[in-house]
Order: C-alpha cells, then structure tokens, then sequence
C-alpha cells in the first residue's frame, strides 16, 4: 500500500471511529442513524457533524488527472441533477459518462429504452429498481448491471456529495437474438 493510500485510509478510519463514538454517547444521534436506510445518508449525516466519512477505498484524494481526460474529473453536477456526456457515438452504439448527484427517477417514472444498456458503476453508490422486481438492486463502484431493451427500469436514488458516475453503453439489438439481463 503506497503512504498516501495508507494515509487516507488512517485518516477514514479514525473519522469513523469518532463518528461512532458520538453516537454511541447521544441516544438521539445514534437515532438518527438507525433511521438511515443507504450509505449516503449515513454519509450526509456524519458530514453535518464534520466527519468526513464519504471517500470510498481507492477514490483520489485530489483531482490530479483533471484536464487529461479522466473520466472521474469534471465538474459536480447541482443537488437532484446529472449531466451527461457523449464519449463515443456511431450508429446502433453509443457511450456516455452520466454525472449523477442525489439525482432519481421522479415519482412514477420509468425508463422504457428500445436500446439495450450496459452501465458501471465508476464512482459512488446508486439503487435501481425493475418493475418486475420486488427490491432494489445497491451497485456501488465497480459494479455493472445490463438492462435489456423495454425492461422498466428507474433511479431511486445516487449519492450527494461528489455524486455518481456511471459509465454507459447503449446499443441497438438485431431482432433475431434473444438477450437476457
């Protein structure tokens, strides 16, 4: 493990050894954790005490690749927004980087796509629900997940703070093959 990724690791764990410790010490803080249903709340919640417990194994301590095409620099998008980019487009295929930050699907919506998705998880944590499922699936950084075309898919919720990055392909399918997510 190099110094600086041990240093910031040193660095979360003590955070989050003092962040335990007030709760542990006030009922109505420890509260307010069990109510938190997803890391990003837990996150959120520490922050409003000055605990910086967000940064996930591995995420740069600084921007240090900004400006050489990195795709985990750029700017934040607002609180409930996503910016997306195109990276590469032909015809039948298309990649994008989405930004994604305390951003869903709004209420009742459900993404329909005739094209097939492919996304992974580059930065944070995200949920997504299938219609034809009961629960919601947690990706977190480095997971992927295809969603077939017309499979009823929303965003239930991305992280604040740095956000969300999703790398995501999308694809048009030949009618003759059977896909299965």
């Amino acid at each position: 493990m190099a110094e600086a990724q041990l240093q910031q690791f040193l660095t979360k764990v003590a955070q989050l050894n003092a962040f335990v410790s007030r709760c542990q010490s006030q009922p109505d803080l420890l509260q307010r954790l069990r109510e938190c249903s997803h890391h990003q709340q837990v996150v959120d919640l520490a922050q409003t005490m000055g605990f910086d417990i967000g940064r996930r194994w591995g995420d740069q301590i600084d921007s240090v690749n900004q400006g050489h095409d990195s795709l985990l620099a750029g700017n934040i998008p607002a609180q409930g927004k996503e910016i997306s980019q195109i990276l590469v487009e032909t015809d039948g295929f298309r990649v994008m980087r989405l930004h994604s930050c305390s951003a869903s699907s709004a209420p009742g919506f459900w993404y329909d796509q005739v094209e097939a998705e492919w996304v992974c998880l580059m930065q944070g944590s995200a949920r997504i629900q299938f219609e034809d499922e009961d629960g919601e699936r947690e990706l977190n950084r480095g997971d992927s997940l295809m969603i077939a075309p017309h499979r009823r898919h929303r965003v239930v919720a991305t992280d604040g703070g740095d956000g969300t990055i999703w790398l995501a392909l999308f694809w048009t399918m030949d009618s003759g093959k059977d896909f299965s997510s």
